[in-house]
């Protein structure tokens, strides 16, 4: 069983800092880091023990679930409307390769499309600088996250 406690496997890539994002079932399955590179967002993680399959790899609801958290955060950083949850209509998932354990994790998006309603969301994720996943949703504009003013709920922004 490769050690995912050493430097190499633990490191999180510069830039990257701790966020806290969701509720409690992403707090018990992260952390997740994230840097911002100019409007887009960068969310990731170390894929860790607990996150694999019985081959050692990146459980695919692990994936998932950071696809669907990864797709709404990224669209909070591109857009200069009220700040809305946006539960998920549909998730489409590509896998296109494993993420190992000890692998770096991390994903980009883009808004493709945003209506009153709902808005159109693409993105790829990498596990160590190679396409795992192709993503994309379509989300719900729910309600107002407090006054919809925070477009920096990370603080990522200087």
């Amino acid at each position: 069983m490769p050690d995912t406690t050493s430097s190499c496997a633990s490191a999180i890539p510069d830039g990257f800092v701790p966020v806290r994002v969701g509720g409690p079932f992403i707090e018990v399955n992260g952390p997740f880091h994230a840097r911002l590179e100019g409007q887009r967002l960068l969310l990731g993680f170390r894929v860790e023990e607990r996150h694999s399959n019985p081959l050692q790899m990146c459980h695919g609801g692990m994936l998932a679930s950071f696809a669907d958290m990864l797709l709404p955060c990224a669209a909070m950083y591109q857009t200069d409307t009220d700040r809305r949850f946006l539960p998920t209509i549909s998730l489409q998932i590509d896998y296109l390769a494993p993420a190992r354990l000890g692998a770096w994790v991390q994903g980009q998006a883009d808004i493709l499309r945003s209506t009153r309603n709902m808005i159109f969301i693409q993105g790829l994720v990498t596990a160590d600088g190679e396409p795992a996943l192709r993503i994309s949703g379509i989300f719900k504009q729910g309600p107002l996250i407090g006054d919809g003013k925070d477009h920096d709920p990370f603080l990522l922004r200087s």
